[in-house]
C-alpha cells in the first residue's frame, strides 16, 4: 500500500472511517484529524447527537460531513438521507463543495439549496434524487411548504453556524423544519458560540447530547497566539484616512475590512479605490453572482482587499488571507474571535487591527477577557511613518530585483548613461523614479490622535526618555464615558433599552423600532452595543426624547423594555 494512504489510515481509520473515505482523504492530502474530528466523528459514526461549540478553521466541517458519509447507502432513489442547515449561500456552497469531495468515491448526490440561485434547477435535482441536501433554512422551508423537499426518510439532520442561523430571524424556519423530521433522527449542533438560546435549542430537539468544546482552549490556543493584535484610537470623522495610512504602513496581501452596514461597506470600498487599491465589496444587497465573481477576484489575486459585513463574509476561507481588520469594534467579543480566525491560521502568522473609537474602548477590554490576551493599543502611523515606510519598499523590491537573473537586458542602457552620469548618481536617480512609481513620498495632513494625552505621553517618553517632561494632569473624560458629541460635529447621545442577547436581541431589532417608531432614517442610528442584560444604541441628541418615547411605548423582541438616557455615574 502507498506510504501516504498509510500515514492517512493511520490517522483517520482509528476513527473508523470506511475505504472510501480514507482513500478520498488521501487523495485531498489530509494527513492528521484535527482536535475536533477526533472528538466528534466516533461519536457521531455510532449515531450520538452532539453539540459542538466550534471557531472557523477548526474543521468542524469534515467532522460531521464525514459521518454523514460514513451512514451512506448506496441505491437509494428516495428522499435526502442527511440534511444541514447553514446560515448563508456562500456557506451552503462551501459544504456541499466539502461533502462531495469526501464522498467522490461513493457517488454521493449532494444539493445546495438557497436563495437567489433559479429554483428550477434545484427541483429537477430533487426530482432525480439526493443523498444530503446543505441548504440555507429559508429556502429549506420554501421546499418544503412546495411539497419539493420530503424529509420522512431523514436519519440525520446538522445545524452548522446555529448561533449565526439565530442572530438572522432563522429560529422559527429552524423549528419549523425539524417538525417535519422523524423524532428518530439523530441530530447535530454546531456554534461558534453558546448563548442561552442554543442550549435552550440543544434541550428541545437533542437527546442527550455529547457536548464538545473547541474553542478558545484549543483551536483558538493554537490560531490567536500567532496573530498580531493592535488597535487604534480614532474619532469617527477620520476613520477612512486612518483605514487607509493603516492599509499603507501594512501593506497587506490579501485583507479582509468588516464593516457593519452595506452602506458602510460600499462608502469604505469607494473610499479604499479612490486612494488606489483593489478594493470588492461584498454584502447580502449583492446577487449571488456577483458575490461569485468577487470571491474569484479575491482568490485569483486581481483583489487584495474585501470589504464585508459579518454575515456576507460568513464561512468564507481564503488561503491567502494576511490582515483581518475591524472598521468598527464588533458588538459581541465573540465576533472578533470569529473575525480573526480567518487569519494565522495553520501555523501562517497574520495580523488583526481594528480602529476603535475612544467611547469603545470598553468593548476592547471585553474582547480581552473571552481571548485571555491583550489587544495592543498603538497610536496611528504619522506621515513621517508612512514615508519611511514607502522607501523601505522600494528598498525591498530592488533587493529583490538584484537578485533575478534577467538583467543584462538592461546593461546596455546602463552603459549609455555612464557616458554622462556615474554609477551613484544613476543609481539614485533610478530609485527617485521606482520610488514615485510606487506613490513615492505621500502629501497628507496628519489624522488627528484620539488617544488620551497622558498615554500619548507615556508612549512618547518610553520611546523618548530623554524628553520627558512633568506629568499631565489635565482631566478629561472619564475612562469608558462614550463621547458626547461626533467628529463631525452633530451631537449625539446613547439611549439604554433594558433588553440584550439574553432575550434574544439583533442590532436589526433596535434598528427596526427606531426607525419605524421614532421615524427616523437608518442612517442616523449610530453604533450599538448589546450586551448579556441591555443595549445602548447612539441617536442625534435631538431626536433623544423622542426615541425614547416611542421605545417605551413599543414592543421589542415581544418585551416593553426600560427605556432611558445612559447614565454615567459609576
Amino acid at each position: 500500500m502507498d506510504e501516504d494512504l498509510l500515514e492517512t489510515d493511520a490517522g483517520f481509520a482509528a476513527l473508523g472511517l470506511r475505504a472510501e473515505l480514507l482513500l478520498a482523504l488521501n487523495g485531498l492530502g489530509y494527513e492528521e484529524p484535527t482536535p475536533i474530528q477526533r472528538e466528534a466523528i466516533p461519536p457521531l459514526i455510532a449515531g450520538k447527537d452532539l453539540v459542538g461549540q466550534a471557531a472557523t478553521g477548526t474543521g468542524k466541517t469534515a467532522a460531521f460531513a464525514l459521518p454523514l458519509l460514513q451512514h451512506l447507502t448506496a441505491g437509494g432513489r428516495g428522499g435526502p438521507a442527511s440534511l444541514v442547515l447553514v446560515p448563508t449561500r456562500e456557506l451552503a456552497e462551501q459544504v456541499s463543495q466539502a461533502v462531495h469531495r469526501y464522498g467522490r468515491d461513493l457517488e454521493v448526490r449532494v444539493l445546495p439549496v438557497y436563495g437567489g440561485q433559479p429554483i428550477s434547477r434545484q427541483l429537477q435535482v430533487l426530482r432525480r434524487g439526493v443523498d444530503i441536501v446543505v441548504g440555507t433554512p429559508g429556502r429549506v422551508l420554501d421546499h418544503i411548504e412546495r411539497g419539493t423537499l420530503q424529509l420522512g426518510e431523514i436519519r440525520a439532520v446538522v445545524l452548522d453556524e446555529a448561533d449565526e442561523m439565530l442572530d438572522m430571524g432563522f429560529a422559527e424556519d429552524i423549528e419549523a423544519i425539524l417538525a417535519e423530521t422523524p423524532q428518530t433522527r439523530q441530530t447535530v449542533l454546531f456554534s461558534a458560540t453558546m448563548p442561552p438560546r442554543i442550549d435552550a435549542i440543544a434541550r428541545r430537539h437533542l437527546r442527550e447530547p455529547l457536548r464538545i468544546r473547541m474553542g478558545r482552549d484549543t483551536a483558538a490556543a493554537d490560531t490567536l497566539p500567532r496573530v498580531r493584535q493592535s488597535a487604534y484610537l480614532v474619532a469617527r470623522a477620520h476613520k477612512q484616512p486612518a483605514l487607509g495610512r493603516v492599509l499603507d504602513v501594512e501593506a497587506p496581501q490579501a485583507a479582509i475590512v468588516f464593516c457593519r452596514t452595506r452602506e458602510e461597506v460600499d462608502e469604505v470600498t469607494e473610499s479604499l479605490n479612490g486612494r488606489g487599491y483593489r478594493a470588492e465589496a461584498l454584502h447580502g444587497g449583492m446577487s449571488q453572482d456577483q458575490r461569485d465573481r468577487v470571491m474569484g477576484r479575491l482568490r485569483g489575486g486581481s483583489t487584495e482587499l474585501l470589504v464585508a459585513t459579518d454575515v456576507a463574509a460568513r464561512g468564507l476561507d481564503v488561503e491567502q488571507l494576511t490582515h483581518v481588520i475591524n472598521y468598527n469594534v464588533p458588538s459581541a467579543p465573540e465576533a472578533y474571535v470569529h473575525r480573526i480566525g480567518r487569519v494565522g491560521r495553520a501555523g501562517r502568522a497574520g495580523a488583526a487591527i481594528t480602529l476603535a473609537e475612544p467611547r469603545e474602548q470598553r468593548m476592547i477590554k471585553a474582547i480581552e477577557r473571552l481571548t485571555g490576551q491583550r489587544i495592543i493599543a498603538e497610536q496611528l502611523p504619522t506621515v513621517t511613518d508612512l514615508r519611511a515606510r514607502r522607501l523601505e519598499l522600494t528598498r525591498t523590491a530592488v533587493r529583490e530585483a538584484v537578485e533575478t537573473d534577467d538583467l543584462d537586458r538592461f546593461r546596455p542602457i546602463l552603459e549609455s548613461l555612464t557616458d554622462d552620469a556615474d554609477l551613484e548618481s544613476i543609481a539614485l536617480a533610478s530609485l527617485k523614479l521606482l520610488h514615485e512609481a510606487n506613490g513615492g513620498d505621500i502629501d497628507e495632513p496628519e489624522i488627528p490622535s484620539a488617544m488620551p494625552a497622558r498615554e500619548r505621553d507615556n508612549r512618547r517618553d518610553a520611546r523618548h526618555p530623554e524628553k520627558r517632561s512633568g506629568a499631565d494632569r489635565s482631566g478629561g473624560d472619564r475612562p469608558g464615558r462614550p463621547a458626547r458629541t461626533r467628529s463631525s460635529g452633530a451631537d449625539v447621545t446613547r439611549v439604554f433599552v433594558g433588553l440584550g442577547r439574553r432575550a434574544g436581541l439583533r442590532p436589526q431589532d433596535l434598528v427596526g423600532a427606531i426607525t419605524g417608531e421614532a421615524g427616523l432614517a437608518a442612517r442616523d442610528v449610530g453604533a450599538i452595543q448589546i450586551t448579556d442584560r441591555f443595549a445602548l444604541v447612539e441617536v442625534p441628541e435631538a431626536s433623544a426624547d423622542l426615541v425614547i418615547r416611542a421605545l417605551q411605548h413599543s414592543t421589542i423582541r415581544g418585551r416593553r423594555p426600560t427605556v432611558r438616557r445612559e447614565r454615567y455615574d459609576r
